[in-house]
Protein backbone atom coordinates (compact mmCIF):
# COMPACT_ATOMS: atom_id res chain seq x y z
CA UNK A 1 0.00 0.00 0.00
CA UNK A 2 2.72 2.26 0.51
CA UNK A 3 4.38 2.13 -2.32
CA UNK A 4 1.60 2.65 -4.86
CA UNK A 5 0.72 5.75 -2.34
CA UNK A 6 3.93 7.09 -3.27
CA UNK A 7 4.03 5.88 -6.94
CA UNK A 8 1.05 8.24 -7.25
CA UNK A 9 2.36 10.81 -5.34
CA UNK A 10 5.78 10.80 -7.27
CA UNK A 11 3.21 10.99 -10.31
CA UNK A 12 1.20 14.15 -9.43
CA UNK A 13 3.87 16.22 -8.28
CA UNK A 14 6.17 15.18 -11.78
CA UNK A 15 3.07 15.63 -13.73
CA UNK A 16 2.11 19.46 -12.29
CA UNK A 17 5.86 20.12 -12.48
CA UNK A 18 6.02 19.15 -16.05
CA UNK A 19 2.69 20.74 -16.51
CA UNK A 20 4.12 24.05 -15.52
CA UNK A 21 7.81 24.39 -15.69
CA UNK A 22 7.59 22.92 -19.62
CA UNK A 23 4.56 22.49 -21.30
CA UNK A 24 2.91 25.39 -20.21
CA UNK A 25 5.45 27.71 -22.26
CA UNK A 26 4.66 25.89 -25.23
CA UNK A 27 1.81 27.98 -27.25
CA UNK A 28 2.39 26.78 -30.92
CA UNK A 29 0.24 28.92 -33.42
CA UNK A 30 -2.21 30.16 -30.83
CA UNK A 31 -4.31 26.18 -30.40
CA UNK A 32 -1.68 24.27 -29.74
CA UNK A 33 -0.66 23.79 -25.90
CA UNK A 34 -0.35 20.03 -24.30
CA UNK A 35 -1.91 19.03 -21.15
CA UNK A 36 -0.53 16.27 -20.05
CA UNK A 37 -1.26 16.62 -16.33
CA UNK A 38 -4.73 14.59 -17.72
CA UNK A 39 -2.57 11.34 -17.14
CA UNK A 40 -2.95 11.24 -13.31
CA UNK A 41 -6.55 10.70 -14.11
CA UNK A 42 -6.29 8.53 -16.96
CA UNK A 43 -3.70 6.15 -15.38
CA UNK A 44 -5.17 6.01 -11.34
CA UNK A 45 -6.22 2.36 -10.39
CA UNK A 46 -9.48 1.28 -11.63
CA UNK A 47 -9.96 -0.49 -8.22
CA UNK A 48 -8.87 2.22 -6.14
CA UNK A 49 -11.85 4.50 -4.56
CA UNK A 50 -13.79 6.69 -7.15
CA UNK A 51 -14.28 9.39 -4.65
CA UNK A 52 -10.70 9.94 -3.94
CA UNK A 53 -10.05 9.89 -7.58
CA UNK A 54 -12.54 12.90 -8.29
CA UNK A 55 -11.34 14.61 -5.03
CA UNK A 56 -7.48 14.21 -6.28
CA UNK A 57 -8.55 15.70 -9.56
CA UNK A 58 -10.00 18.51 -8.35
CA UNK A 59 -6.91 19.27 -6.22
CA UNK A 60 -4.75 18.97 -9.48
CA UNK A 61 -7.04 21.00 -11.34
CA UNK A 62 -6.44 23.84 -9.27
CA UNK A 63 -2.74 22.79 -8.57
CA UNK A 64 -2.62 23.67 -12.43
CA UNK A 65 -5.27 26.75 -11.78
CA UNK A 66 -3.09 28.40 -9.41
CA UNK A 67 -0.02 28.16 -11.35
CA UNK A 68 -2.11 29.54 -14.66
CA UNK A 69 -3.87 31.64 -12.64
CA UNK A 70 -7.22 30.73 -15.11
CA UNK A 71 -9.90 30.77 -12.30
CA UNK A 72 -11.00 27.06 -11.47
CA UNK A 73 -10.97 26.00 -14.90
CA UNK A 74 -8.83 23.31 -15.22
CA UNK A 75 -10.18 22.04 -11.94
CA UNK A 76 -14.02 21.81 -13.50
CA UNK A 77 -12.51 19.68 -16.61
CA UNK A 78 -10.61 16.93 -13.76
CA UNK A 79 -13.36 16.92 -12.17
CA UNK A 80 -15.81 16.03 -14.69
CA UNK A 81 -13.37 14.22 -16.58
CA UNK A 82 -12.71 11.82 -13.49
CA UNK A 83 -16.66 11.84 -13.06
CA UNK A 84 -16.82 10.32 -16.50
CA UNK A 85 -14.07 8.15 -16.51
CA UNK A 86 -16.12 5.24 -15.68
CA UNK A 87 -18.33 5.45 -19.07
CA UNK A 88 -15.35 5.73 -20.82
CA UNK A 89 -13.22 3.18 -19.23
CA UNK A 90 -16.34 0.51 -20.32
CA UNK A 91 -16.38 2.03 -23.56
CA UNK A 92 -12.64 1.56 -24.46
CA UNK A 93 -12.47 -2.05 -22.45
CA UNK A 94 -15.86 -3.24 -22.12
CA UNK A 95 -16.04 -6.69 -20.29
CA UNK A 96 -12.39 -6.00 -18.87
CA UNK A 97 -13.48 -3.02 -16.95
CA UNK A 98 -16.93 -4.96 -15.66
CA UNK A 99 -14.46 -7.23 -14.26
CA UNK A 100 -12.28 -4.41 -12.41
CA UNK A 101 -9.72 -6.24 -14.13
CA UNK A 102 -7.81 -3.31 -16.26
CA UNK A 103 -3.80 -3.18 -16.13
CA UNK A 104 -2.69 -0.34 -18.51
CA UNK A 105 0.39 -2.17 -18.95
CA UNK A 106 -1.41 -5.57 -20.23
CA UNK A 107 -4.03 -4.21 -22.65
CA UNK A 108 -3.36 -3.78 -26.26
CA UNK A 109 -2.49 -0.24 -27.76
CA UNK A 110 -6.06 -0.10 -29.84
CA UNK A 111 -7.97 -0.08 -26.07
CA UNK A 112 -5.61 2.14 -24.66
CA UNK A 113 -5.58 4.48 -27.34
CA UNK A 114 -9.28 5.32 -27.86
CA UNK A 115 -9.48 5.44 -23.66
CA UNK A 116 -6.65 8.24 -23.73
CA UNK A 117 -8.28 9.70 -26.99
CA UNK A 118 -11.94 9.73 -25.49
CA UNK A 119 -10.92 11.21 -21.93
CA UNK A 120 -8.44 13.30 -23.56
CA UNK A 121 -11.01 14.97 -25.93
CA UNK A 122 -13.69 15.28 -23.59
CA UNK A 123 -11.29 17.20 -21.04
CA UNK A 124 -10.58 19.62 -23.79
CA UNK A 125 -13.91 20.37 -24.88
CA UNK A 126 -14.93 20.94 -21.15
CA UNK A 127 -11.82 22.84 -20.59
CA UNK A 128 -11.72 25.71 -23.75
CA UNK A 129 -15.74 25.35 -23.43
CA UNK A 130 -15.18 27.05 -20.31
CA UNK A 131 -12.20 28.97 -20.63
CA UNK A 132 -13.86 30.17 -23.85
CA UNK A 133 -17.39 30.15 -22.82
CA UNK A 134 -19.05 31.99 -25.53
CA UNK A 135 -21.50 29.87 -27.59
CA UNK A 136 -20.50 32.33 -30.69
CA UNK A 137 -16.91 30.88 -30.63
CA UNK A 138 -17.70 27.19 -30.94
CA UNK A 139 -15.21 27.18 -33.82
CA UNK A 140 -12.19 28.53 -31.69
CA UNK A 141 -13.16 25.84 -28.76
CA UNK A 142 -13.15 23.28 -31.66
CA UNK A 143 -10.10 24.69 -33.30
CA UNK A 144 -8.24 24.43 -29.56
CA UNK A 145 -9.83 21.17 -28.38
CA UNK A 146 -8.39 19.33 -32.14
CA UNK A 147 -5.44 20.92 -32.18
CA UNK A 148 -4.43 20.52 -28.64
CA UNK A 149 -6.07 17.53 -28.16
CA UNK A 150 -3.82 15.87 -31.14
CA UNK A 151 -0.50 16.99 -29.03
CA UNK A 152 -2.07 15.78 -25.57
CA UNK A 153 -2.63 12.57 -26.89
CA UNK A 154 1.07 11.85 -28.59
CA UNK A 155 2.76 13.04 -26.27
CA UNK A 156 0.73 11.20 -23.60
CA UNK A 157 0.73 7.96 -25.28
CA UNK A 158 4.85 8.59 -25.67
CA UNK A 159 5.33 9.57 -22.42
CA UNK A 160 3.97 5.53 -21.45
CA UNK A 161 5.03 4.23 -23.49
CA UNK A 162 8.75 5.34 -22.45
CA UNK A 163 7.62 4.86 -18.63
CA UNK A 164 5.62 1.64 -18.63
CA UNK A 165 7.26 -1.27 -17.10
CA UNK A 166 7.44 -4.54 -19.05
CA UNK A 167 5.84 -7.01 -17.03
CA UNK A 168 5.89 -11.25 -19.04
Amino acid sequence: MNSVFSVHTMRFFALVFTQVLILNHINFLGYINPYIYILFIALYPVKNNRTLLILLSFLLGLTIDLFLDTGGVHAGASVFVAYARPVILKSSFGAIYEHQNIKFNTVDFGSKLTYFTLLTVLHHIVLFSLEIFSISKIILVLQKTLFSSIFTILLGITITIIFSRKTK
